[in-house]
């Protein structure tokens, strides 16, 4: 039914409310007068119906003042119902001013007495409320026989972790959407004053109770954390107080300006992920300081269709650059990226994307590039990095991750960029791998750039992305789904971890920073146990680590580190302007020395020899010291428990 057509129906409805409830309440106290002159109540009523139409006139002007006729039937909340109670109570007070008027004032005889308008208030107030919750009542009931027939589907039963508007409105969702295939159970709240109490018709449950209890009485498959306004720590000491509970865990993650009538609240609902069992807060940009040096300006991403290089396009399309250049050699994830920046994230007219196929190790190709899209910005994310497959190739490494970099810190020099960010890693330092000695050596080559060239030459140095290609966390993910097992190196093995957009807002900021020369490092938190991340992540899932979900230990792969480092011995740090951000000292390198070392690289790459190219390797950076490879065997008669 059209908006105008129930306004009015509704307007009508009220309009009968209040004269039958003069009716009642001249029914209720002048019937013996109505006897008395031997009329009928109606017709003892009809002498005073100038009072009550303009009462009843009254009474609506209230109500359309009061919104009264905007509010939603089918979603009506309490604050709705407090409305209808204030507008009614506006209402008796002018139908006591007409009352008064028409007796004293005008001397106009009257039937009416004021417990006549105190009976008649209450009447009208329990007719357009029962009138507006009707809808609402009908509605309920509908869903609920809808929510416990369940069209003889099996329902997971689920506990909602959090007694507020949030998971008070996540219930009815799910009630009104038996299809969604949950029945909420209970509630549980950290909060011992809502304890013992009921929300919905569903007990409320506290610190006082035991979870596993609740668990076991309610036979819980899942369990959804809805506390949108907790802060990380607080998400992780939730998360760490059901992990054990063998249900699978949810969460409401974001904090949203909830109604009663959002219906699509569960659709935010997510699976717990390794950043809730972290809890690890993420550090956000200075938005002025980014915003000078990159709205709008043309930026160039190399290897643009990475997890991190991919990430930094999204961020930096936030702040408007003029033009965005992607360069990368794989052309199939330079699309999907294109596609998403323009569909997804609405992008202005006025920022043009570009993109180029190629590979960094080719200079003309990089060069040429520059020449035409006179970039100021470069983010040099370009680079291979799966530490195994660069222990088999590390002639290749040097090729992509050396003298890749030396190209487009060349071509940015020659172009005369403004600032030149290259991503690199942890593992550069005191590394015992190929990937993180061609990284280090990676940032020797912009360090020496830095002495001789206008460009701000800069390096970014972080530890694991949560998510990124090729990370221990999609893997974990898919050997849970397959039914396992879990595989894990060592069982001592640690790693830093940070989010895909939290590594780009950082290495966005870090530019923003730049003077020339300097390694960023960026604020890792606490370094995280990869076994004890597995068995989280194995709880959170539903499942017992090692009885329900097997854990295997493989061994340390070629080249990989027990304990990653973010310093070396000699560089130290300073705070910067940024909390997430420190400086680590620049490098001495000279632009002869650097001569030397590439041409010292470049000789052994050509020999195709491993053993040439790791000699090399070790000549040029006296801190890579290869680990000796550990007995797998070793590792699999370790207790996972």
């Amino acid at each position: 039914m059209h908006f105008k057509s129930k306004y009015m129906l509704l307007l009508l409805i009220d309009i009968l409310v209040i004269f039958f409830a003069f009716f009642c309440s001249f029914l209720i106290w002048n019937l013996d007068i109505a006897a008395f002159r031997g009329e009928s109540p109606v017709a003892c009523m009809s002498n005073d119906l100038p009072v009550i139409g303009t009462v009843a006139a009254g009474y609506i002007l209230i109500f359309v003042l009061f919104d009264m006729y905007k509010i939603s039937l089918r979603q009506i909340a309490f604050s709705d119902l407090f409305t209808v109670f204030t507008s009614n109570i506006s209402g008796f007070v002018f139908s006591l001013v007409v009352f008064y008027f028409f007796r004293d004032i005008l001397k106009r005889p009257t039937d009416i007495h004021i417990n006549m308008l105190i009976i008649s208030s209450i009447i009208i107030f329990i007719g357009v409320t029962f009138v507006r919750c009707v809808p609402r009542a009908v509605i309920i009931l509908k869903y609920h026989f809808k929510y416990r027939s369940a069209g003889g589907r099996s329902l997971e039963n689920v506990m909602i972790y959090g007694a507020g508007q949030a998971g008070n409105t996540l219930h009815n969702e799910f009630m009104h959407s038996p299809e969604l295939g949950y029945r909420v159970c209970c509630y549980y709240d950290d909060d011992p004053q809502k304890s013992g109490n009921r929300l919905s018709g569903l007990k409320i449950y506290g610190p006082s109770y035991s979870l596993e209890k609740i668990v076991s009485d309610y036979d819980i498959n899942t369990i959804v954390i809805a506390v949108p306004s907790a802060n990380p720590d607080q998400k992780m000491e939730m998360v760490n107080k059901c992990k054990y509970l063998g249900c699978r865990l949810k969460i409401l993650p974001m904090l949203y300006d909830f109604v009663v009538d959002n219906a699509d609240l569960y659709r935010n609902v997510r699976n717990i992920d390794v950043n809730d069992l972290l809890g690890r807060e993420e550090t956000h940009i200075n938005i002025e300081s980014v915003d000078g040096y990159i709205s709008g300006m043309t930026i160039m991403v190399t290897g643009a269709g990475g997890s991190i290089g991919s990430e930094l396009c999204r961020q930096l399309a936030k702040f408007t650059p003029k033009r965005l250049v992607l360069f990368d050699i794989y052309e199939n994830n330079m699309y999907d990226l294109i596609n998403e920046l323009k569909i997804n994230l609405h992008l202005d007219q006025e920022m043009e994307i570009v993109s180029y196929i190629g590979s960094v190790r080719d200079f003309n190709r990089v060069n040429t590039i520059c020449e035409i899209e006179k970039p100021d910005v470069i983010f040099h994310a370009a680079a291979h990095k799966h530490v195994p497959f660069m222990e088999e190739s590390p002639g290749e490494a040097i090729k992509n991750n050396v003298f890749g970099t030396y190209n487009v810190a060349r071509a940015a020099d020659i172009n005369n960029v403004k600032t030149f960010v290259l991503i690199s890693t942890d593992k550069a330092v005191n590394p015992t791998n190929v990937m993180g000695t061609t990284k280090r050596l990676a940032e020797l080559v912009i360090q020496a750039f830095a002495k001789k060239s206008r460009t701000r030459f800069t390096a970014v140095r972080f530890g694991n992305v949560l998510g990124s290609n090729g990370s221990v966390v999609p893997l974990f993910k898919r050997q849970i789904e397959n039914g396992g097992p879990v595989t894990v190196t060592h069982p001592e093995i640690t790693r830093f971890f940070m989010t895909i957009p939290e590594a780009a807002r950082l290495v966005i900021q870090a530019g923003s920073m730049a003077k020339g020369g300097e390694i960023f490092v960026l604020d890792m938190g606490k370094p995280v146990k990869i076994l004890d991340l597995a068995k989280d992540m194995i709880r959170i899932s539903g499942y017992t680590p090692d009885v329900d979900m097997k854990i295997e230990f493989t061994g340390l792969r070629p080249g990989e580190k027990l304990y990653e480092e973010l310093l070396q011995d000699e560089e130290g740090t300073t705070k910067s302007s940024h909390n997430g951000i420190f400086i680590g000292s620049p490098s001495d390198i000279e632009w002869d020395r650097l001569q030397e070392i590439l041409d010292d690289l470049m000789k052994a790459v050509n020999t195709s020899s491993i053993d040439e190219i790791i000699a090399a390797l070790k000549r040029n950076v006296p801190t890579y010291r290869p680990d000796k490879r550990m007995d797998k065997k070793s590792y699999n008669s370790a207790n996972v428990n």
